[in-house]
Order: C-alpha cells, then structure tokens, then sequence
C-alpha cells in the first residue's frame, strides 16, 4: 500500500484531478454559506444577464443567479450520486464476498439472482422502476441501486476467487483463523484497491444517469438546483440563449471526467505494470497537447 500511494503522488494528473474533486465537494457541501444568492430566487427583471461581477455566470431565464444554482446544484449531483455509489458497493461487497468465499450453494443462488438482475439493460431498469414509483431523489437512488448492485456483486465476486487462491489465505485458513478474520483482515484489505477503482470509474456513470433522468424530468423536480434539471430548462431557449446551457453542461463533463481519470490513476497506482502501455499513451496524448517531446513511461 505504501507502494501505491507513492506511485499516486508522483501521478500529476492523479493529484490535479483528486485536489479538483475535492474542491467541487467541498463547495457543494459550503453552497448554503459560499452562494451569493437563493437558488430559486427569480428576478424576471434580471433575466439573461451575461457574467458580470454581480452574478458570475449571469442569470438564466427566471432571473436566478447561474452561479448559485450550480453550486447548490453540485449537491444533488455529487453528493446523491456518492450515496448511491456507497450503498450500492456495501451491498456489492457483503454479496460478493460471500459468494466468493463460501462458494457452493450459498454462490449459486446469489449469481442465479445477478443473472437475472443483469439480464435487464440497467437504464431501461432504472427508467421503469423511477416510472412505476414516481419522480424524486429517493426513488432515484433506490432505482439505480436496484439497477446496479448486481454487477458489482458479480465483479467483486471475481475478485474475492482470485484472492482465495493466494498463499496467506490458505496459510490463515490451516491456523485456524475465523471466517469474519480471515474476510477482514484479508479479503477486503487485498481487494479494497479493485473495489475503489470500480467505485471511482462509476460514480461518473451514476453522475450521468441521475443528471439524464433530471434532464428528462424524471429526476429532480424544479425548483430545486440540480445539474441536469438545469440543462432541462435551457433547453427550452437553447437557440435565443444556448450560453444556458454551458455552465450545468461543463459542470457535469468536468466532473465526470474528473472521477473517470480518477479511476484510471488509481487503477496504474496499483498496477503500474499491468497499465505500462496505457500510461505511455496517456502521457504521450497529454504531451503533445501540451507541446512537449519527452514522453514518460514510468
């Protein structure tokens, strides 16, 4: 582990995109303390004002402040889709974990469950669940969760089998170490890196779900701020105002991109040798776009 946090903090990339991340939360968390204005205050006066001192990413169609919106607008986003990611993993892992320790029947029934779970496209399922339960934030977390606890009880299984072959496993096992020892002291600690990167990587998919589910109405519900409702309402004067919809649609490509190369980093921390060849590609892509000629591999 020591290994992999060096290998991290000497990934530039890695730590421009963690201190980005960090800063996005933090100021969704701070929204109610750092926004100039009420997110739904309107003012039809004030409407489609350009950036300004007064308000930073001007107003949109209702006279409301851009800025404040985005702000508070990045606490549904992100904060609902880490929630969502959090329950989803802590369910995938207990299932998982079981699967993949006990094997036999207790195995068998819990993949024949994901088999038919997966056998549905996770956006139909989540569309027809949030249709038969109604809009709101609750039932898209409980939709998506629905959605997407299958496959990473599938995938975590995977990763469990692989480590029970693994010498201290079975070394614990003859010493008579106790199942919930062995699980946690071993298991998740060797798998814990595999599990953050999934995490990681799908945190942006749940972000772009619970945004196109907002964007079809589906979602959030105005007047609350939310990314996706935000570009649902700009919509609507896209071609006498398309600057609407440039702040909630770089909101949502910076941060998705951001938790994509998140995971991608946190993948080549824990197996710089594995991901070499992506590496290489990424720095070379990455260096010519910043005119340089040295490309790193290491």
């Amino acid at each position: 582990m020591a290994g992999f946090w060096k290998r991290f903090r000497n990934d530039n990339l890695a730590m421009g995109v963690s201190l980005f991340l960090l800063m996005v939360i933090t100021l969704a968390i701070l929204a109610p303390l750092l926004a100039p204005y009420d997110p739904t205050a309107q003012n039809i006066i004030d409407k489609f004002q350009g950036p300004s001192l007064t308000h930073w990413f001007g107003t949109d169609q209702l006279g409301r402040d851009v800025f404040s919106r985005i702000l508070f607008g990045g606490r549904v986003t992100i904060l609902v889709s880490v929630l969502t990611m959090v329950v989803t993993i802590v369910i995938g892992t207990v299932l998982g974990v079981m699967a993949g320790y006990f094997r036999g029947t207790v195995d068998d029934v819990i993949m024949r469950i994901c088999d038919i779970m997966l056998s549905f496209p996770s956006e139909v399922l989540i569309l027809a669940i949030v249709g038969i339960l109604g809009t709101g934030i609750t039932n898209i977390v409980l939709a998506t969760v629905i959605a997407k606890w299958a496959w990473y009880v599938r995938m975590i299984r995977s990763i469990v089998i692989q480590f029970m072959d693994s010498n201290y496993i079975r070394f614990a096992k003859v010493a008579g170490c106790s199942t919930g020892h062995i699980v946690r002291k071993h298991l998740l600690v060797g798998a814990i890196g595999e599990i953050a990167v999934l995490a990681t990587l799908d945190t942006a998919a749940i972000i772009l779900n619970i945004s196109a589910l907002s964007f079809l109405g589906l979602g959030v519900q105005p007047p609350t701020a939310e990314w996706g409702m935000m570009l649902n309402e700009a919509k609507n004067v896209m071609t006498t105002n398309p600057g609407q919809m440039l702040a909630p649609g770089m909101a949502i490509f910076l941060v998705v991109a951001a938790f994509n190369f998140l995971g991608d980093s946190i993948q080549e921390a824990l197996n710089p040798k594995i991901n070499k060849g992506f590496k290489q590609k990424r720095y070379s892509l990455r260096d010519s776009l910043w005119g340089r000629k040295k490309v790193v591999t290491e």
